[in-house]
């Protein structure tokens, strides 16, 4: 018998004023679905979840929830009103007695329920929303980029809990290696369109792939047939005016179908530019440290960074990746050691925060204002890679519409926030790009892109990401933090790294069981008193003894002759090295005798 349905939209139609976000859109969600929700950055995929979740009102259609299914939402922007610790907001939806479930998430999400609401930083307070969802174990959940401010050790715990659960979800992600691990469906969202594929997130690039190609065929045909339509219209319609009118209808209905169609959203048209080379020695940092309130950030670590060096730096929150690269780049002193910086540098910086944004500004005053960027007198124009562009132009080959160039920095998501600092930075000659968690909230495409753009660059790049698909792809050298002031390298990306660490503890825990089993062995060998060879040994070696302490009293009376070394320094060098050699073999046997001794008497 067939479940009904978790959720379910029909006729879903909404707009903000403007051209309509969906029109007509129906799809279903059922019970045990694992589905990717994807599309462009602002093709509408958190609104439709809102939709979904029943915090945005469709302008029409229905959004019908089966009878005793709840659908949790992670909030973005959650309301912690009345609440005092991050504890006390992830429990209020639970019954009395449940809060062992916030407990047991917490941990591997890796937040302090005890932790202030009013200290806590946006990333607490997002994990906090995170395990609150997960506490509450709804029929579907709907998650919204849950791996943002995550580290790969919380995306991995997060990944294992969701392969294990039998809930149903619908995820938004960046997170390439997350949702080929977790989805078995797809939903995209492409111009107000929602298609469903029955694969996950590993097969949708083919299939957009192919959905593009077949509807670049359809569009070229349509031309064609308009082309000759029209054709006809001039050179025989006066002829056939009563007859064929109905075909002059049809060819509007064809113009009008052509004009009806949604052009495609470009990809971001970006450039890095590495300038004048830098000298080949980048970086040169010697058994350098660091402590912060008596923690241990890092502990003599040394490294040389040379032109053309791709390098990642991973590792959990809070253990000091940012910290490393800003004593690298010369931002900040270390404790002890030496930090040098190469030649003819030109750096550009990709911070995690984007404090380089000025929230309250316009996109355009953010372009124009920077020092860096302006063209002297010209309001409206940017430098970009030394030649002058109107501001218009060049942020559209980041995909901004001219409508947003006048909005708030404020107003945009994150994905758009991301794409203006790359903008900013882009429109740099650099030979050294430093980037903080360049990865947060872009989009496939986007991401590809600038994948691409990091393996074509000439110059050298230090990153910090989670992002392990994306380290796979870009990164040569990968530095993993591990705490205690650990930093370790190792050739390669995240998969590298982890095949290279699965080794070492593969021989660590080889040689740590050898060594026992040794010992092991040992012991029972001891608990099991003397063997027949061992007694006969036990038996013969005080004759033995004797035998070699008689011979060591001759030799030593030989050499007690005060004319020997003068008159025989030959035979007194053959009876010196017979001497030590009586004697070690006359120590070794009474070791000998003491153990199998003791072994007797047990």
């Amino acid at each position: 018998m067939a479940r009904a349905p978790l959720l379910q939209l029909t006729d879903i139609s909404l707009t903000f004023g403007g051209d309509p976000v969906f029109d007509k859109l129906s799809l279903v969600v059922q019970p045990g679905d694992r589905v990717a929700l994807v599309g462009r950055n602002g093709s509408g995929k958190s609104t439709l979840m809102k939709v979904m979740a029943d915090i945005v009102e469709a302008d029409q259609g229905a959004v019908i929830t089966s009878p005793g299914v709840k659908v949790g939402y992670m909030d973005q922007a959650p309301d912690f009103a009345g609440f005092k610790t991050l504890g006390e907001y992830a429990c209020s939806g639970l019954q009395p007695g449940e809060d062992y479930r916030v407990a047991q998430v917490a941990e591997g999400l890796k937040f302090d329920p005890e932790g202030e609401i009013s200290t806590a930083s946006g990333g607490e307070r997002r994990r906090a929303a995170l395990a609150k969802l997960l506490a509450e174990a709804p029929e579907l959940m709907l998650l919204d980029e849950p791996t943002n401010h995550l580290d790969i050790q919380a995306i991995g715990w997060l990944e294992d809990y969701l392969r294990g659960t039998r809930t149903g979800y619908v995820l938004i992600s960046h997170d390439r290696a997350f949702l080929n691990a977790l989805t078995r469906a797809t939903l995209w969202i492409d111009r107000g369109k929602v298609r469903r594929q029955e694969k996950g997130f590993a097969a949708f690039e083919a299939w957009r792939d192919k959905t593009w190609e077949e509807e670049d065929d359809a569009r070229h045909k349509l031309k064609r047939k308009i082309k000759a339509e029209a054709r006809w219209a001039v050179e025989g319609i006066s002829a056939r005016r009563k007859r064929n009118q109905g075909r002059v209808r049809a060819l509007r209905e064809l113009q009008s179908g052509q004009a009806a169609q949604i052009k495609r959203q470009g990809t971001a048209e970006m450039v890095l530019d590495a300038g004048q080379k830098s000298g080949k020695k980048v970086i040169e940092a010697i058994d350098i440290s660091k402590v912060y309130d008596g923690k241990t950030i890092l502990s003599t670590f040394s490294l040389k960074v040379q032109r053309g060096d791709v390098i990642g730096f991973v590792g959990p929150n809070g253990v000091g990746k940012t910290t490393l690269l800003n004593m690298l780049i010369g931002q900040l002193e270390p404790d002890s050691g030496t930090v040098s910086l190469g030649t003819n540098l030109e750096m550009a910086l990709f911070d995690q925060n984007r404090a380089q944004l000025d929230p309250e500004i316009s996109l355009w005053e953010s372009m124009t204002g920077d020092a860096g960027l302006r063209v002297s007198g010209k309001a409206d124009q940017v430098m970009v890679r030394g030649e002058p562009r109107h501001v218009v132009g060049y942020l559209k080959d980041f995909l901004f519409d001219e409508a947003q160039m006048r909005a708030p920095v404020r107003s945009l998501s994150g994905g758009e926030k991301a794409r203006l600092l790359l903008a900013k930075i882009m429109a740099r000659e650099s030979n050294l790009l430093v980037l903080d968690e360049p990865t947060n909230d872009l989009d496939v495409e986007t991401l590809d892109l600038l994948q691409e753009l990091l393996t074509d660059y000439k110059g050298t790049v230090l990153l910090v990401s989670h992002d392990r698909d994306f380290l796979d792809r870009v990164v040569k050298t990968t530095i993993a933090m591990e705490g205690d002031g650990l930093a370790t390298t190792y050739a390669g990306g995240w998969s590298d790294y982890q095949s290279q660490r699965k080794e070492q503890i593969g021989e660590a825990k080889s040689a740590k069981q050898k060594k026992q089993n040794k010992a092991s062995a040992a012991e029972k060998q001891a608990d099991a008193g003397l063997s027949f060879v061992e007694q006969h040994r036990l038996e013969e070696l005080p004759a033995v003894m004797e035998r070699l302490e008689a011979e060591i009293a001759k030799l030593v009376d030989f050499m007690s002759d005060p004319d020997m070394f003068t008159n025989e320094p030959v035979k007194f060098q053959k009876a010196t090295d017979a001497l030590i050699e009586r004697q070690s073999v006359l120590d070794a046997a009474e070791d000998e005798w003491v153990l199998l001794e003791e072994k007797s008497n047990k």
